[in-house]
Order: C-alpha cells, then sequence, then structure tokens
C-alpha cells in the first residue's frame, strides 16, 4: 500500500531556546545570539527592513561573503572569538565561527531534533542511521533519547568534531558509531548487507565531495540514495526524514521523491519548510530549508 501524501504543507518553526536566538532580520541579513554573542550573517530571503538596525551595528561578530557560494570571513568588534560550548536540551556542542555564514551547527534544524526526540523515546532502542551528520547534534539527540545510532559523514574534520561534542554531552558512552565515508558508498554496501534501521535521518548537501574525491550532485544523486535508505528501513521502522537546502527544490518535491521510493511501505509524509522565528510575539519567520518525512 503506497503511503499517504498530507494535502498541505507544514511549517516546522524553531523558536528561540536558552542559547539560541533569532533576534532580528531585514534588509538580507539577520541578527542572531549564539550563547554570550551576538551574530550578523547574511539571508537574502530577508526582504524586509529590520525593526532595530541600531543592533546589528552593535553585533560581536559579522561575517562578509567574498562570493555566492557561502564563503567569506568574519569581522568582530573585540577580539576575535574561535569557538565556544552550547547547549540544546542534554545536547552540549561547540560552536565554531567557520569560513562559510554558519557556526558548526544550523540552528534551524533544532525542530527536527524535537520531532526526533519525541519519535525516538516512543521505541525501544531502536537503530538509527544519520548520513550527511556533519557535527552531530541530530545523532546526539538521538543517542541522548536512548537510540543505537550510525553517524557517517566524508568529513574527517566533521566527524572528530562530531565526536568532541558527544565527550562534551557525557554521551561517550553511548552506542554510536562514527563513519568516515561517502554516505552513497555507505548505503548502498548496508543494502548488500542486508542491514536494517528503525529510522534514518538525511540531510545532504547541495554539492559536496566525499573522502576519496566522490562527488555529490544533490539533483542527480539524491534519487537513488532515497531508494537505497528506502530499502534499508526495518519492517516496523518508525521514519524516514529528509531535508535539503537549495534554492530549485521544494518540499513537495522532496515529498513526491519520498512517495516513489517508499511506494510500499504505507504510512504518512509530511512535507514542508523549517523556519527561524523572531523572537518575541510578533517576531517575522524566515523560510530556510525544505524536508519530507516518511513515517510509520
Amino acid at each position: 500500500m503506497p503511503p499517504r501524501l498530507n494535502p498541505s504543507p507544514e511549517t516546522l518553526v524553531t523558536r528561540a531556546w536558552p542559547d539560541y536566538a533569532l533576534l532580528d532580520s531585514g534588509d538580507g541579513r539577520k541578527l542572531e545570539r549564539y550563547g554570550p554573542y551576538t551574530v550578523v550573517r547574511p539571508e537574502p530571503q530577508c526582504f524586509w527592513s529590520p525593526r532595530d538596525p541600531a543592533a546589528f551595528e552593535a553585533a560581536n561578530a559579522v561575517f562578509d561573503p567574498t562570493d555566492e557560494d557561502e564563503s567569506g570571513r568574519w569581522r568582530f568588534a573585540g577580539k576575535p572569538v574561535d569557538c565556544f560550548p552550547l547547549a540544546w536540551r542534554d545536547v552540549r556542542f561547540t560552536s565554531r565561527f567557520t569560513p562559510f555564514r554558519h557556526l558548526a551547527f544550523f540552528p534551524e534544524q533544532a525542530a527536527n531534533w524535537d520531532w526526533l526526540d519525541g519519535r525516538v523515546r516512543r521505541l525501544r532502542k531502536p537503530k538509527i542511521l544519520n548520513l550527511f551528520g556533519y557535527t552531530g547534534v541530530a545523532s546526539l539527540a538521538c543517542a541522548a533519547a536512548g537510540a543505537e545510532v550510525t553517524h557517517v559523514d566524508a568529513s574527517k574534520k566533521s566527524v572528530a568534531w562530531a565526536r568532541e561534542n558527544a565527550e562534551l554531552s557525557g554521551l561517550a558512552d553511548r552506542p554510536v558509531r562514527w563513519i568516515v565515508e561517502d554516505a552513497r558508498k555507505y548505503a548502498a554496501r548496508e543494502v548488500r548487507r542486508g542491514s536494517k534501521y528503525d529510522g534514518i535521518i538525511l540531510d545532504p548537501p547541495k554539492y559536496g565531495r566525499g573522502p576519496t574525491g566522490e562527488v555529490w550532485r544533490l539533483f542527480d544523486d539524491l534519487p537513488g540514495l532515497l531508494k537505497d535508505c528506502a530499502a534499508l528501513l526495518s519492517d516496523d521502522a518508525s521514519f524516514l526524514l529528509l531535508n535539503a537546502y537549495a534554492a530549485r527544490i521544494s518540499g513537495l518535491s522532496l515529498a513526491h521523491l519520498m512517495a516513489e521510493a517508499t511506494a510500499d511501505r504505507g504510512g504518512v509524509i509530511d512535507w514542508g519548510e523549517l523556519a527561524l522565528a523572531e523572537d518575541g510575539p510578533d517576531g517575522r519567520a524566515i523560510g530556510l530549508s525544505f524536508f519530507a518525512r516518511w513515517s510509520a
């Protein structure tokens, strides 16, 4: 039986938590608070005007882009900062001022972390696969909720950061496998092995390279990888979560791709957009990525 496709999109909104807040936005920028620091980063979707332009000028750090591929450099109001600790619930992690405008995690993903936390806690010691796991916050959210996690990323540095975050969180003794490998190769090998998972998280970039030079292109490679992920779901699997950051994609297109991959599994597919909301009762929200989510 094919899954039921939710006829209407859903917007998953991340709001402020103790270590993060979107304070203001506008004129192609957003003003955020990361722990003790206020940060200005480019955001082309903010066509509107900021509510407090002076607050942008008083920020601790400003990212100045040098091209359209998110590269650039940070400018600090005082002494330059390299990294500092943050937390989301039971997960602690190191935030870093990377040369790619983000701070070693994506705060809008907190809406997904919240959903994963609730889903995993309803299962009995589930096996979770996290592909393109980056610095590991989603993996550690699942581990903290009681899952056995396989964390895969092509970047040796990112996996090392994820392991450091596990130490910071007091989760180093949890059953997490840390694997540096191309996601497509790993998933294909797991299919051949007959491996099964109760939940899979898939958060691919638009473009990337594997540890031995493999090239990842979202529109070329995602359909095959998603089919492999569907084949890796156990008979009583709980979820398959797909997230994508690409201007030419939509939540609905991801949902149809998900429906094709899970055609014989029943269940339901939710789809839509992830957004960050400004702190405050009348805060505006910025749509930042798209998702499709199959669940049993």
